[in-house]
């Protein structure tokens, strides 16, 4: 499901019943190694707005013309960031099913001193995506555990097998905005973000919290608002 849903189904509180649809006009549905998708580089576009609503089984009427919802819709998404990564199009380092996460995230810089002399271009902080980039090799570890109530044992798999490959990406027992194994150090650990974000850590705790107990997702459904807005917007089934 996008980012950007959660500020539009507010929106819907107010609007015009129509204003939702024209939104979803805007949507891109496409078919990338065998899935059917809506179609949004970035894997953070997908994740953030799962961490509040439950989206398993209820559906707007754009799902329910694609006879999907947005939670499959996701994991959709999720087994597309593993085949691009299997593919590794631009032979990255590191890349391969088990190692993924191309989203939002701080990342090298050309403008770094240690990294100036870098032939290709580096895009420092940049929503990176699949399969159309941009992408420098960088990588978000924490992007696998976000990933966990949508497709747990493939997310489960990615976050165990990066952290023993790439230990270095967790510092302080925080995830690292993101890593790069193609910018490795003379002692062949891998270039880490300086950065530790709260965005970053919070998605992981909520969608971690969701996996085991789905406390938010249930604390959302009894929210009138939430009703309210989704029904504006023409979701119908499941718990609504």
């Amino acid at each position: 499901m996008h980012y950007r849903f959660w500020g539009l189904l507010d929106s819907c509180l107010a609007a015009k019943d129509d204003s939702y649809e024209a939104w979803t006009a805007t949507y891109q549905w496409e078919n990338l190694y065998g899935y059917d998708y809506l179609y949004a580089g970035p894997l953070f576009m997908h994740q953030f707005s799962h961490a509040w609503i439950d989206f398993r089984g209820i559906r707007d009427r754009f799902m329910r013309e694609k006879r999907c919802d947005y939670f499959e819709n996701s994991r959709r998404a999720i087994e597309v960031q593993r085949e691009y990564a299997r593919r590794n199009p631009l032979r990255f380092a590191g890349y391969d099913e088990n190692c993924w996460g191309l989203t939002a995230c701080d990342g090298p810089s050309n403008l770094l001193p240690e990294l100036a002399n870098e032939r290709r271009r580096l895009f420092g902080y940049a929503a990176r995506g699949v399969p159309y980039g941009p992408d420098d090799g960088t990588l978000s570890g924490w992007a696998a555990l976000a990933s966990l109530p949508l497709a747990p044992e493939i997310a489960l798999c990615a976050a165990c097998n990066m952290l023993q490959r790439y230990p270095e990406m967790l510092t302080a027992l925080r995830y690292t905005s993101s890593f790069n194994p193609t910018l490795a150090n003379a002692d062949s650990s891998a270039w880490v973000s300086a950065g530790h974000f709260g965005l970053d850590q919070g998605i992981v705790v909520l969608m971690i919290e969701n996996h085991r107990t789905q406390l938010i997702w249930r604390l959302m459904r009894d929210c009138s608002y939430v009703h309210s807005g989704l029904r504006r917007a023409g979701f119908r089934g499941g718990w609504l």
